[in-house]
This record gives C-alpha cells, sequence and structure tokens, in this order.
C-alpha cells in the first residue's frame, strides 16, 4: 500500500479511535459493577448498545481472552459465543500485549463475510488489577460517514501484468487488427469525440478494434464502439456537442498528441507493443498495457516527455 493510500486510511482509524475510547472505556467501568457476574455484565452491554448506537456486538473476555458473557447485540443475547476462546484472534494482538485502548485493521468478518473493525479496551479493577477485556465489533458500512474521498497520487505505476504471458513474450509478434489498419481515421475520430463531444474517459483496445468511452453526460454508463463505428464519422451525430471541461487537468491541445504516441506505442516493435491505452482528461492519467501484460499509469505531461526508447525499455523490464 503506498504512502498517500496509508496516510488517508489512517486519517479515519484516528476519527474513529476518537470517538470509540471514551465511550469503551465508560462501559468497562461499568461492566465493574457487575463483576463477574454472567447476568449482571450481560445486562450492562445490552444498555452498552444504546451508549454505542453503531456497534453489532458487545461481549466481555476474562484475562486469558476466554469470553464470560454471550454476544449482546440488537436481536438479543447470542449464547452460542460463551466460552470461546478469543486469544488467537489478530483483533487482540495490541490488548493481550498491554495496550489499554486498541482498534483493529479492517478485516473480513467469519459469518456476515464483510469488512469488519473491533475495539478492545482492557478492564482494570479499581485496586489495578487487570481483569479481562471489552469488546466491540462494527460493521464498516454501519459506522458513521467520516471517510473524506481518496485522491490518487499523480505519479507514474508500474504494475506486473500475467507472468504466463510475460514468459512468453519473446515467442510471439504483434498482429494486425483491423483497428489497425485504419489507425490514422480511428484516432482522429477518437480525439473530436474527446475535445468536442463530452467524452472523458477512453479506452482504446488496439488489439480488439474496440473502443470504450464515458461521457460526462451519462458518466455512470460506459459506450463500447467496435471498427465498424470508429471508421465513420456519422459517430459523431450520436453524441452532443459539449464544450470541453475547464475542470480538465488535460489540455484540449493535448489529446491529439497523447493518441498519437499510442499509435507510435502500437506500432513500436514487433514483440513489445500497445495492446490498449487509456486517457482520462480529469485526473490526467494516461494508461497503457502492453503485449507483455504490464501495465503504466503515468501524467499525460510526463507521459508527453517520454520516447520509444524508454517505453521499450520499461515493458521489456521483468519489474
Amino acid at each position: 500500500m503506498h504512502s498517500e493510500l496509508h496516510k488517508s486510511i489512517q486519517r479515519q482509524r484516528e476519527i474513529l479511535k476518537g470517538w470509540l475510547r471514551s465511550m469503551l472505556a465508560h462501559l468497562a467501568r461499568k461492566c465493574l459493577e457487575g463483576w463477574p457476574d454472567r447476568q449482571a455484565l450481560e445486562a450492562r452491554l445490552m444498555e452498552g448498545l444504546n451508549e454505542l448506537p453503531y456497534s453489532k456486538y458487545l461481549y466481555v473476555l476474562d484475562a486469558s481472552a476466554r469470553q464470560i458473557t454471550a454476544n449482546a447485540s440488537r436481536a438479543g443475547l447470542l449464547s452460542e459465543y460463551y466460552g470461546r476462546d478469543r486469544s488467537d484472534r489478530p483483533y487482540l494482538s495490541e490488548a493481550l500485549a498491554g495496550r489499554p485502548f486498541s482498534l483493529s485493521d479492517a478485516y473480513i468478518s467469519r459469518n456476515a463475510r464483510r469488512p469488519s473493525l473491533t475495539a478492545v479496551q482492557r478492564i482494570v479493577g479499581g485496586n489495578g488489577a487487570f481483569l479481562g477485556y471489552l469488546g466491540a465489533d462494527f460493521d464498516l458500512r454501519e459506522l458513521p460517514a467520516t471517510q473524506s474521498l481518496y485522491q490518487q497520487p499523480g505519479q507514474w505505476m508500474q504494475l506486473k501484468g500475467d507472468p504466463a504471458i510475460r514468459a512468453g513474450l519473446f515467442h510471439q509478434e504483434r498482429v494486425t487488427s483491423p483497428m489497425d489498419e485504419h489507425i490514422d481515421e480511428v484516432l482522429d475520430l477518437l480525439t473530436e469525440l474527446v475535445t468536442v463531444h463530452g467524452v472523458f474517459h477512453a479506452k482504446v483496445h488496439f488489439s480488439s478494434s474496440r473502443i470504450t468511452l464515458w461521457l460526462l453526460d451519462d458518466p455512470y454508463r460506459y459506450r463500447l464502439h467496435g471498427i465498424g463505428d470508429l471508421t465513420d464519422a456519422n459517430l459523431c451525430l450520436a453524441y452532443p456537442r459539449r464544450e470541453y471541461p475547464a475542470g480538465a487537468l488535460v489540455p484540449a491541445d493535448a489529446v491529439r498528441r497523447i493518441l498519437k504516441i499510442f499509435r507510435d506505442l502500437r506500432f513500436m516493435d514487433e514483440t513489445i507493443y500497445l495492446r490498449s491505452g487509456t486517457l482520462n482528461i480529469f485526473n490526467g492519467i494516461v494508461g497503457l498495457t502492453f503485449s507483455c501484460d504490464g501495465s503504466h499509469y503515468m501524467p499525460w505531461d510526463e507521459f508527453l516527455n517520454k520516447n520509444l526508447d524508454f517505453w521499450l525499455g520499461a515493458s521489456a523490464s521483468p519489474d
């Protein structure tokens, strides 16, 4: 996980920790009033569900992490969880190591198979003696919406593809596709669709002779066109004219230059060549998948500054 994504996740975890820490500490103190009577603890946990409105389960463990209550849930007490040994669960590792309060990493729950979190508060008696743990499970989709939208960093990313394809790379060569035979015509038409007809994201599949389009007017659904459509300039009549969006990171006059490099990469070598290319004018990222099945994602201006020798080296590299 790269640093920007990690930072975004950590910010949300700190918000959740701040929200949960004091409430679990309060509930743990209340549990001391009935310790270690099971019925008294379970009654307190059922009350605690109102204090922790987003919790799915509440339960109490003894000092060895064996459950001494049922799971308290919105549907009532779930007695089948009583006596369960949770000492080997990853979400208890920090608590077992002595952390007063801990919040687990997200994990897929065993029963519902959904992303979940577990918060654990150590329970300490008035004399300082360690007694056990208070656990609270949360379904991520039921937590309050604190997340801010993650922003993809604008930097070159190289991703490996299918190792079987890479292993056989030098035993193959490019086969001329129908799009290859009409490539100038197709890319000129795509330039028009992006700059004049509201296409903001396009993926060109050179080997299978098709293009997938996403439009400003209907961004949740893509359009797919084969070579018959792409060699007919009347295709522009199917999409309304739109001003080139002011919020686009890619300048309108750069679109043709980017697509021309797609063409160059397609024909640069009979073994190492472009299979598909994507352009998104809003995030300014160019995506490339080569015959070796390796993929690259690069800011548009950096892409324009690379020559063919760079791509031959980057695509042939085992990394």
